[in-house]
């Protein structure tokens, strides 16, 4: 599915990825490639990019929302920190 990931300052990720996880407003959920759509709020936590099954990315985020359009999945968060 393709990703991306936006702040009001820059873009922070856009690529074509397995999954990513998210820290939903009431506990955390995970998007896969072929979800159906959805809008969802977004809490401060932790942000895992799946890029395929063996390669991931991790950032802290601040609150925002994700939508997910024809495998498309948009992510817009006030702000992100890359983590390890």
């Amino acid at each position: 599915m393709q990703l991306d990931i936006l702040t009001p300052e820059h873009k922070v990720y856009s690529g074509t990825v397995y999954g990513i996880q998210l820290p939903g407003i009431e506990g955390s959920f995970e998007i896969l490639d072929h979800h159906a759509p959805i809008i969802a709020s977004l809490g401060r936590g932790k942000m895992k990019i799946m890029k395929d099954k063996n390669h991931t990315e991790n950032y802290e985020i601040a609150a925002g929302f994700v939508e997910v359009l024809n495998n498309k999945a948009t992510v817009l968060i006030e702000g992100a920190t890359s983590i390890d």
